[in-house]
């Protein structure tokens, strides 16, 4: 594609060069240059990409868009200056790829919490209308229940290149919808300004990902931008944020929750240890549904997929009849204890509204104890140790605090500021700083009718370390203490 081609709706200073130039590819990335190449140079957090031009030029970019003037410009490459590189990236994107989200049906979902399993649930929604769909999220990448295997510079939300190729390749393998996270670091970043969404849902806002935004206010504003690039909105309104989500919005707003007055509400919910029956009225008519995975927030989740499914023209008797197929979420809520007379839960939960809400829907149908072993992230939000350590000291009968991708940290650094959440308030946890040694411990102390919730990770195969990334998976792990009973 013509460089100009590539440039279509943008707004820049050309420097010089042949504008005509042909365009192979586009990266941010000099070390994955080659010839034909387009290099965006982007002025990071840690690093400044236009330190890379020469490099990126040696290696046969054809072009360059910078954002501040050079001292000399080389020959045979076409350069062009804009305001914002990372903004100017994402279209870009777009043209190179043609558009394919102009052509596919795309649901974002964005909050702190449930964005996985709204995607999962709308995924078995949309198959219910026999369409092909992809799933992109922190599990997995996947189109027609097919796991596509892409090496991503992230995790979320990929990159604005990887995004729009992997829609690209979803829609020419005959995708007709897309259900999407997207995160606060994505549209903080602006991975995703170019792709057209059909429907954004917000599921809630709660601390996480200071290290990046610093307060709330730029977490909210963060999340919002969402609301700025979609036709429909589906907004949480029992989420303490959702009238500032509601006035920062420029789109219709369909509503969804449990207490609040709202288009889509679940009403009459019981709680089981294994599922969650529930009616929701829409429409002054009400549906009954069931749920084969348990907690409120399941509730929840049920109701972020069910608005945006309406959204898109899906009747409510093919949206009941979808979630009530669903199995299960990977790493969410997910018993692997089953047959046991007493319960283990493995679950992402690694949030402080992600603790609180695990805890209190095992808390609802657990007849015994309910014991808690999390720890939390290194190299991330470190005001949120506490607080969670402070929630499971308050939730749990006794709480395990170790390990959990300590990265460059020293674990038992990160272990000490979560005890000092727990330690004013109950002496009834220990510290195990082995992440195996901690899941194997509260397996040994479970007796009948207990639950043990084994929080932070999830889906993840992996712990983080400062000079390593080791294999492990809670679920595993799990497993083969469970042998051992």
């Amino acid at each position: 594609m013509k460089f100009a081609d590539v440039l279509k709706n943008l707004e820049y200073e050309f420097i010089s060069g042949d504008i005509n130039t042909e365009i192979k590819n586009i990266t941010i990335d000099s070390r994955k240059v080659s010839p034909g190449s387009l290099f965006v140079a982007i002025e990071g957090f840690n690093v400044d990409g236009h330190k890379f031009i020469d490099s990126a030029v040696s290696k046969g970019a054809a072009a360059v868009i910078i954002t501040k003037n050079l001292d000399k410009y080389p020959e045979g490459v076409c350069f062009v200056k804009v305001k914002n590189s990372r903004f100017v990236l994402g279209i870009c994107a777009k043209n190179f790829y043609n558009d394919p989200a102009g052509s596919l049906t795309v649901i974002g979902v964005t909050g702190t919490n449930g964005k996985t399993s709204t995607t999962y649930f709308l995924e078995e929604i949309l198959k219910e209308q026999h369409k092909r769909v992809g799933v992109i999220g922190t599990v997995e990448i996947r189109e027609n229940g097919e796991k596509l295997n892409y090496k991503l510079a992230t995790s979320t939300t990929p990159d604005t290149v990887e995004l729009n190729e992997i829609l690209c390749d979803m829609k020419n393998r005959g995708a007709e919808a897309i259900a999407m996270e997207v995160s606060s670091h994505g549209l903080e970043l602006y991975k995703v300004d170019g792709i057209e969404f059909d429907v954004g849902v917000f599921t809630n806002l709660t601390q996480d990902h200071l290290d990046l935004h610093g307060t709330m206010e730029n977490y909210l504003r963060a999340k919002s931008r969402l609301f700025r690039m979609c036709k429909k909105g589906v907004l949480n309104v029992d989420d303490s944020y959702f009238e500032r989500m509601k006035d920062r919005a420029r789109c219709e707003i369909l509503t969804y929750g449990i207490e609040g007055d709202c288009d889509v509400k679940a009403e009459n919910i019981e709680y089981m240890m294994d599922s969650v029956k529930f009616d929701v009225k829409y429409q002054g008519k009400s549906y009954s549904v069931k749920l084969m995975i348990p907690g409120k927030f399941s509730v929840y989740n049920a109701l972020a997929s069910i608005g945006a499914a309406l959204c898109v023209g899906i009747p409510m008797e093919n949206i009941v009849k979808a979630l009530e197929n669903i199995k299960g979420v990977p790493g969410r809520i997910q018993n692997v204890a089953k047959g046991k007379d007493f319960n283990v839960f493995v679950d992402y939960a690694h949030t402080p509204d992600g603790v609180l809400n695990i805890i209190s829907s095992v808390r609802e149908f657990t007849k015994g104890r309910v014991i808690t072993v999390f720890g939390c992230g290194g190299d991330r939000d470190r005001k949120k140790r506490p607080i969670m350590g402070e929630i499971s000291a308050k939730l749990s009968d006794y709480s395990i605090i170790t390990s959990d991708n300590p990265r460059s940290e020293e674990p038992m650094d990160i272990i000490r500021e979560v005890e000092a959440g727990v330690k004013p308030i109950t002496d009834k946890y220990e510290i195990l700083e082995s992440r195996r040694d901690a899941i194997f411990r509260a397996i040994e102390l479970a007796e009948p009718g207990d639950s043990v919730i084994i929080a932070g990770k999830g889906h993840e195969d992996y712990e983080i370390f400062k000079d390593k990334t080791i294999h492990f998976d809670d679920a595993e792990v799990a497993a083969e203490a469970l042998k051992g009973r």
